[in-house]
């Protein structure tokens, strides 16, 4: 059987406005190529350049709980748009860390702190989460990183300056301080 479109979009929305939902998701294009972006009551909870939605509703349903619901993200997706389009330099969208573990958070938080066109080092990034010889660890965070553009992973570079290791690809990164006028 099949559900007529206007009952299905109108049933998504009914559950995400009733708080029925532990993980809303949808997909968004953007200059990168499309993402999956999903979001709990307490704020954005994933980002990924991977959109396979049953593959990532799985893995949604694994860390934030089984009720996980393709509905529109408009909060998210208007941000996104505003960002790539020049328009906006930082999130005002809350990020849900709660599956974090406490040194990912730590350096999440110190990594949402670093500027809009700015760069910093994995060493910084170390230093500036109180484990100054963690820069491996920090590299490591930064390949999880549940939540991509929005906690600017980008702005991260090798100790020489170089663009090194960006779980989107090179490519992406690239792109992305080119935008925010980091890269020339």
């Amino acid at each position: 059987m099949t559900v007529p479109a206007d009952l299905d979009r109108r049933f998504r929305t009914a559950a995400a406005a009733a708080g029925l939902l532990d993980v809303a998701y949808d997909v968004v294009d953007s200059p990168l190529g499309p993402l999956l972006v999903a979001a709990t009551q307490r704020g954005v909870c994933r980002i990924s350049f991977d959109p396979e939605p049953e593959e990532q509703a799985e893995k949604l349903a694994r860390s934030f709980g089984a009720r996980v619901l393709r509905t529109p993200l408009d909060g998210p997706r208007r941000e996104l748009d505003e960002y790539f389009e020049g328009r906006r330099q930082s999130f005002d969208l809350d990020v849900d860390l709660g599956a974090a573990a406490p040194f990912n958070r730590r350096v999440l938080e110190e990594l949402g702190r670093v500027p809009y066109g700015e760069t910093t080092t994995y060493g910084r990034l170390a230093e500036r989460s109180e484990r100054p010889r963690a820069a491996r660890a920090v590299g490591m965070v930064m390949n999880r990183n549940p939540v991509p553009i929005v906690l600017p992973c980008h702005r991260v570079l090798g100790s020489t300056g170089k663009l090194v290791g960006y779980a989107g690809g090179l490519h992406r990164k690239e792109l992305l301080l080119r935008l925010e006028g980091a890269l020339l």
